[in-house]
C-alpha cells in the first residue's frame, strides 16, 4: 500500500518533537541537499545541464509530486536552485567543488545530530532509510506551519505523534 503525505510526514515527525531538533533542521537539511547536488554535480552532459545531482533531483521531484502536487512544487523550485548552486560549484577547480561539498555535507550532519541530542532519538533514516528524501520535504512542512499555513496536514501530523515540544530529558541542556 503505498503511503500517503501524512503517512510519510507523520512518521517523519515522531521523530521530531523537540523543538530545538526541528530548528536544526532548517540549517542542517538544506546544507545537506546543496552538498548532495554539489558532489553530485559532476560530472555533466548534455552541454553541462544533466548530471547525475539532476537525474537524483527528478527522481525526487517524482516522489514529491507524487505525494502532493503543492508541497511537489515547492520541492521542484528548491531541488531546480540546489542542482543549480551544485553545477555552479562543480565549475570550479576540483579543490573548491570537494571542499564545498564535503565541507557543507560534514556541517548539515553536525548540526543534525546537534538537534537529535536534544530529541534524544535517533535520526529517522535509522529505522527507514525513506526518512532521507522525506527530511527535506518535513523542513518545507514545517515552515508552512510556522507561517500559519497547512493547519489542516499539521492537526493531522500531530493527531498521530503529538504536539511540539521541549523533551524535559534535555531542557537544561
Amino acid at each position: 500500500m503505498k503511503k500517503s503525505l501524512v503517512d510519510h510526514l507523520g512518521q517523519y515527525a515522531a521523530y521530531h518533537r523537540d523543538p530545538r531538533n526541528i530548528a536544526s533542521h532548517f540549517i542542517g537539511i538544506p546544507l545537506i541537499v546543496v552538498a548532495v547536488a554539489v558532489l553530485l554535480a559532476r560530472p555533466q552532459w548534455g552541454g553541462g545541464w544533466l548530471s547525475p545531482a539532476a537525474l537524483v533531483a527528478v527522481a525526487s521531484i517524482w516522489f514529491y509530486l507524487r505525494l502532493e502536487l503543492r508541497l511537489g512544487l515547492v520541492m521542484s523550485v528548491l531541488m531546480a536552485l540546489s542542482v543549480w548552486a551544485g553545477h555552479v560549484l562543480a565549475q570550479q577547480s576540483t579543490l573548491v567543488w570537494l571542499a564545498s561539498g564535503i565541507g557543507l555535507f560534514v556541517v548539515g550532519w553536525a548540526i543534525q545530530f546537534v538537534g537529535h541530542y536534544y530529541e534524544g532519538r535517533k535520526p529517522a533514516f535509522v529505522d527507514d532509510v525513506t526518512g532521507l528524501i522525506v527530511g527535506p520535504l518535513f523542513v518545507v512542512a514545517e515552515l508552512a506551519f510556522l507561517l500559519g499555513m497547512r493547519r489542516e496536514l499539521k492537526e493531522q501530523i500531530e493527531a498521530r505523534v503529538g504536539g511540539v515540544r521541549v523533551n524535559p530529558n534535555r531542557a537544561a541542556a
